[in-house]
């Protein structure tokens, strides 16, 4: 499927921004402009947000049962369309395109999963305290939303907020990313498609802080989430709580990975090393901060630069390629400098560290030994194709550098014994803990951090709960 310039989604109809402007879309594999994507005015964002009010007053009433359906549709066209939205996808993002059809794929299940626990969102009765009167707690939904999503995950990311505002009847908005439009728009489209009502539903793009700040200071908008920077997290969440709107925030992390004394090291770097070049380490659950026991450092290191070494670089529409390109090169920049602190601050180079080509934002997939504390790659979160790798000695040394830095997204551990597998699921500060095993965000499963990762959850039940509220209705017979 060739690559296509991308509208603004307002009222049910593809438009363009009333003053046709529009913004430049590169693909990253080749440096090349490939097509471009309406850029809103605030005129837009009005008629944007007008259209999500009556679309809220209409599928607010729309029975759970049928809202259900419709995003059951919904999952199957995103299926019947994977591939034409996974070779969408890789143009623009760059990730290989057998990661992009799984991103669809699990997009899919997210859908499916949600529309089926809108189902199961219930009240209670509460006992009275006289004969004659009744007591209920309703839930309903919070009314309008406006998401802000990144890049990285152009479909999945705008899926688990979308799945959850729609199936508690909430209406949406989402400003997605102006680098990865194509694949934002045609997860819009397979909803419209699928049935949802005229409004309920709105994609736009534009300037991040001139759109963030008009929807999240709008009074329609009654809830926001946002998946990102730290930084910017806490500025738009500044800005919710100055207008008291409700704020989901799955903000940066930076993952500790404590490979103990008893690990399986292949087992540990099969499975760490996919997860670490996944997406070109662009992932906010990657595994980033290699603690390693010092009896196990050495073949640690030496089995990751051998899986990093036979990985294939490459644009990712290409048949054999199992790391693409940095999305963007801010990211290509980030990484030189990381590269070049790790060395002035005494850390090894393992392998990697340098940009490949001039074509495109390749980068080498980097291991990084004997790291320092100093180093910036352990201090802030890479966001690229970096390991770096630091021994311990006791399991309290690794467990408190796990938890050293503010950030309490993810982590991962490869243990054996049960008592240190306890210590570490008690001790870690993270809101996602993986034990001997790859990433694994199902659906049913909490998604979302603590501390400077953010608060509120995209998955399992406790996803839900932040687009509803709760309405005590006493009644005296």
């Amino acid at each position: 499927m060739s690559y296509i310039d991308t509208k603004l989604f307002i009222n049910g109809q593809w438009c363009d921004a009333l003053d046709g402007a529009t913004i430049a879309v590169t693909n990253p594999s080749t440096g090349e402009t490939i097509g471009v994507v309406a850029r809103a005015t605030k005129d837009d964002l009005e008629r944007a947000v007008s259209a999500a009010a009556r679309g809220f007053a209409e599928w607010r009433n729309v029975p759970a049962i049928e809202r259900s359906k419709i995003m059951r549709r919904a999952a199957a066209l995103l299926r019947e369309r994977r591939d034409d939205i996974a070779r969408l996808l890789t143009q623009e993002q760059g990730k290989p395109i057998g990661e992009a059809r799984v991103e669809i794929s699990f997009a899919s299940d997210i859908i499916e999963w949600f529309a089926d626990e809108g189902l199961r969102i219930y009240g209670r009765i509460v006992p009275p305290r006289s004969a004659n009167v009744q007591q209920t707690v309703q839930k309903e939904p919070v009314g309008p939303v406006a998401a802000f999503t990144p890049w990285n995950f152009p479909v999945n990311q705008i899926t688990r907020k979308l799945s959850a505002a729609l199936t508690t009847g909430c209406s949406f908005i989402v400003k997605a990313p102006e680098e990865t439009p194509a694949s934002a728009a045609a997860l819009i489209g397979a909803f419209a498609d699928a049935g949802v009502p005229n409004g309920a539903i709105g994609l736009v793009f534009g300037d991040p802080g001139e759109v963030s700040q008009f929807l999240i200071s709008h009074p329609i908008i009654r809830k926001i989430t946002f998946t990102g920077s730290t930084e910017v997290g806490k500025h738009l969440a500044g800005l919710a709580g100055r207008h008291m709107k409700r704020a989901t925030m799955e903000l940066g992390g930076h993952a500790p990975v404590i490979i103990a004394a008893d690990a399986d090291v292949d087992e540990a770097v099969r499975v760490l090393g996919a997860s670490k070049f996944r997406n070109a380490g662009q992932v906010c659950i990657s595994p980033t901060r290699f603690l390693v026991h010092n009896s196990l450092r050495s073949d640690f290191t030496a089995a990751l630069v051998r899986y990093a070494n036979q990985l294939q670089l490459g644009d990712g529409l290409s048949e054999g390629t199992s790391l693409g390109p940095l999305a963007n090169e801010r990211r290509l920049s980030a990484m030189k400098a990381i590269v070049d602190d790790a060395r002035r601050v005494g850390a090894t180079v393992a392998t990697g560290g340098y940009q490949v080509g001039t074509r495109g934002n390749f980068f080498a997939p980097t291991v990084l030994a004997d790291v320092p504390l100093t180093a910036s790659v352990l201090n802030d979160e890479p966001f690229g194709p970096i390991a770096a790798i630091r021994g311990f000695e006791e399991l309290d040394e690794a467990i408190a550098e796990a938890n050293r830095l503010p950030f309490g997204l993810a982590g991962y551990a490869f243990a054996q014994r049960l008592k240190d597998i306890q210590k570490i699921s008690k001790d870690l500060n993270v809101g996602m803990l993986w034990i001997n095993q790859a990433a694994t965000p199902w659906p049913e499963m909490p998604f979302g951090g603590v501390m400077d990762s953010g608060y509120g959850s995209e998955g399992g039940s406790e996803a839900l709960e932040p687009y509803l509220v709760s309405k005590a209705v006493t009644v005296k017979w």
